[in-house]
């Protein structure tokens, strides 16, 4: 049995590709295998990964028709032997110690898996940049240094980066869980995510940054095309899955307003040309929304709950909502002046 099994989805990915292969070709811990699946790249991808994995017996390459990353990554998933598991995707870097500390420190543990942290590139400016998103500061504060479960984190576990790549995997526990990837989506890391947390009794965070992710146009999940709109349904089945573990009740608050955040932010940001078809779907699903759903939700994603329920075309929710932010925005003015005219007359007064 080899240490790490590394998964790498690829679809169309020649620019990079080469690059992020050497991230694990490099790696100082050498006891791994590579499974690449070319997605129906049209570009050539895998030409060069039959050009590398001839030259290493330690990656195999897989092909099969577009179905997107998570179908890929499940394909792949039944070929991995491995002690540990590892998502690579074909565009990023991984430092090159970064094997070797994981397994370590999983060794060391007997872990589930371990979190680490990851840097952002942005490939338009070459500019290097932090988010809050992959820093996952709350849980450096709360878990760095120390083995912890899901029932240790409470609300924290909505700090965790979904991403499969800042997370290092023993491979049995995933298996034993069952966890998969939502296939036809963009966005498929969510389900594998939540499925592997709920069964996480060992983890472990690593405040430092292994991985680079690169930001470019190509990003399927920087598209705003149709493909957003499934956001609807990685929600729902987020949901469902809290039901499965019977931890609904416990986390219906913050869910219910991470349905109506999540939706409607994927509604703002997708393409004009979508926007109706989107409403139309967030209609039909808001819907059919449990009975106490509004009892949950603070004041803003309440108003835009029953927005979308309550006005009859999308051009009518626009309007709603636009109407809505610059009452908002009016009365932010108003009570910085009210504070600006207070702290005048305090200050005359103690003049005075």
């Amino acid at each position: 049995m080899v240490k790490v099994s590394v998964i790498m989805p690829v679809y169309n990915g020649e620019d990079y590709l080469e690059k992020s292969v050497d991230c694990i070709l490099n790696q100082t811990l050498t006891d791994w295998e590579m499974i690449c699946v070319d997605d129906g790249s049209t570009d050539s991808s895998l030409e060069i990964l039959n050009k590398i994995a001839s030259k290493d017996s330690r990656i195999s390459v897989y092909h099969q028709e577009n179905r997107g990353g998570g179908a890929a990554r499940n394909s792949a998933l039944q070929h991995a032997t491995g002690e540990y598991l590892y998502f690579m995707d074909a565009d990023d870097e991984l430092d090159l110690n970064a094997f070797s500390e994981f397994y370590e420190i999983s060794k060391e543990h007997d872990l589930d898996f371990v979190i680490f942290k990851a840097i952002n590139y942005a490939e338009d400016t070459g500019e290097y940049f932090e988010t809050d998103y992959y820093n996952m500061a709350k849980i450096a504060n709360f878990a760095s240094g120390r083995v912890f479960s899901f029932d240790d984190l409470g609300d924290l576990i909505f700090n965790i980066s979904v991403t499969p790549w800042c997370k290092f995997y023993n491979l049995d526990f995933v298996k034993r869980s069952g966890a998969k990837f939502l296939e036809g989506s963009i966005f498929h890391d969510n389900q594998f995510f939540w499925e592997v947390l709920f069964n996480a009794k060992r983890m472990y965070f690593i405040d430092k940054s292994y991985y680079t992710r690169r930001r470019h146009s190509a990003s399927s999940t920087g598209a705003g095309d149709i493909r957003y709109i499934n956001i609807i349904n990685v929600v729902n089945n987020i949901i469902r899955l809290f039901e499965k573990y019977d931890r609904l009740n416990d986390f219906k608050d913050i869910l219910y307003n991470k349905k109506v955040l999540w939706t409607y932010t994927r509604y703002v940001e997708i393409k004009d040309e979508f926007k109706t078809e989107f409403y139309d779907e967030l209609k039909r699903d808001y819907a059919n929304t449990p009975d106490d759903f509004t009892d949950f939700l603070d004041t803003k994603n309440r108003f835009i709950f029953e927005s979308v329920l309550n006005s009859k075309t999308k051009r009518e929710f626009d309007l709603l909502l636009r109407n809505y932010e610059l009452r908002q925005q009016n009365s932010e003015l108003k009570n910085k002046k009210k504070l600006k005219n207070f702290t005048k007359y305090k200050l005359k007064k103690l003049l005075k």
